[in-house]
């Protein structure tokens, strides 16, 4: 069966991250993506490490995009981009708000040649209102967003800035809201016949993700303290309290108390007046790790505490290298990461995608383009003539940076 979203066409005109994680997400479930880069390419495409002349970066988050690379500056250059989107289920961008229309290349623009255009922006902080314009990336709308200041509460006053996360959260939590709208819209399209703009902002997206709004909003909303371990009754809920050094290193985590004690064989516990309730326990959390640590390391093997945990319900994971989760026999079977090659044979390890359908079968990962890797290819299919494309790329209407090219920049 071909993919659930097979016959889908994608105009990706973002950049770096959150807009191509979307693109990315489309196309691992089977839409035609065509990227758009501008002659200054991708920034992404800079990043380390790199295998032969293509960016791991770059490949993760663009692999089986075909790639056209556009001057806008030349109105042939937006002649081509916006045929691309004449015929476009979906347009990606995550420029600031109204770039794109100043090339006249905007929802707009689109909609007068293609109404039923789904076409997703996402930005920093949305296409309207007061912090429209601003600049932003996933560190600087972490901190905005509650993010940074809950990763500083957490691991303490050794993180002051914004560097207390090494994932960009905001960026690809945003991409993946962006897809589930778009198929949102889509789906909406089915019934009215019409496409429409959809604004993402990553602060919202941020506060949409954060389970502890309720949390640290609740003193101001309810009128009461929040709980002293927010949803939980459990002093262990957070990594790593429940460490075990031993073959390897291992965290635990459980919503309940009860089911540790259960786990332990030590119900005495409840009744001890330093652990009866939350905040007991969190007032002598120490002195309770300790009795659990001592209790973890009387099992030979991980093996042996990981069947008396999950006897009582309660979870063990082990602390791996991602090259160590890569080498287990759950990796293999799912497929959760992917081996592919680009045009100059530069071999890449991309995720592999996080869904199976009992029908549907997406298609395997694709190659990840070299800038403009498809110019001919896509412009061929637009109609323009083998003179037309030799015109645009003669006046640099369309760019390339082909392997060759990239290995003579960089010497």
């Amino acid at each position: 069966m071909p993919g659930p979203l097979e016959g889908l066409r994608v105009v990706d005109f973002s950049r770096v991250l959150a807009g191509p994680h979307c693109g990315q997400t489309l196309a691992d479930l089977g839409a035609e993506v065509v990227k758009v880069e501008p002659p200054r390419p991708d920034a992404s495409r800079f990043a380390a490490p790199s295998s032969g002349y293509m960016s791991g970066y770059y490949a993760q988050q663009n692999a089986g995009k075909r790639n056209i690379s556009l001057n806008l500056w030349a109105h042939e250059a937006r002649d081509v981009a916006l045929d691309l989107c004449r015929d476009a289920d979906v347009i990606v961008e995550n420029f600031r708000a109204g770039t794109l229309a100043s090339f006249g290349l905007g929802y707009d623009d689109v909609s007068t040649v293609n109404d039923g255009v789904v076409y997703v922006s996402i930005t920093g902080y949305g296409q309207r209102g007061p912090w429209q314009g601003r600049m932003a990336y996933a560190p600087t709308v972490q901190a905005e967003a509650g993010v940074t200041d809950t990763s500083r509460n957490h691991y303490g006053d050794a993180l002051v800035d914004w560097r207390t996360d090494s994932l960009s959260h905001g960026d690809v939590y945003s991409g993946l809201q962006a897809c589930i709208a778009v198929l949102a819209a889509l789906d909406e399209r089915h019934r009215s016949g019409r496409g429409q703009h959809i604004d993402v902002a990553m602060a919202a997206t941020l506060v949409r993700v954060n389970e502890r709004v309720h949390v640290d909003l609740g003193p101001n909303e309810l009128g009461a303290e929040p709980p002293v371990l927010g949803a939980t009754d459990s002093p262990f809920f957070a990594a790593p309290s429940g460490a075990r050094i031993a073959s390897s290193t291992s965290l635990v985590s459980s919503l309940s108390f009860p089911f540790w004690l259960r786990a332990m064989r030590r119900p005495d516990l409840a009744d001890d007046p330093r652990f009866r309730t939350a905040g007991d326990r969190l007032e002598n959390v120490a002195e309770l790790h300790r009795i659990v640590q001592r209790w973890m390391r009387t099992f030979a093997t991980d093996e042996a505490l990981d069947a008396q945990l999950d006897e009582s319900k309660v979870a063990i994971g082990t602390v791996r290298k991602l090259e160590d989760l890569r080498q287990t026999e759950w990796a293999r079977h799912w497929g959760a990461f992917v081996e592919t090659t680009d045009a100059a044979g530069g071999r890449h390890v991309v995720p592999g995608p996080p869904w199976k359908f009992s029908r549907s079968t997406p298609p395997p990962v694709g190659t990840p383009a070299f800038q403009g890797q498809h110019n001919a290819e896509i412009l061929r299919e637009l109609g323009r003539s083998p003179a037309d494309i030799e015109r645009l790329e003669r006046d640099g209407a369309v760019v390339a940076r082909l392997p060759q090219q990239v290995s003579e920049s960089n010497p």
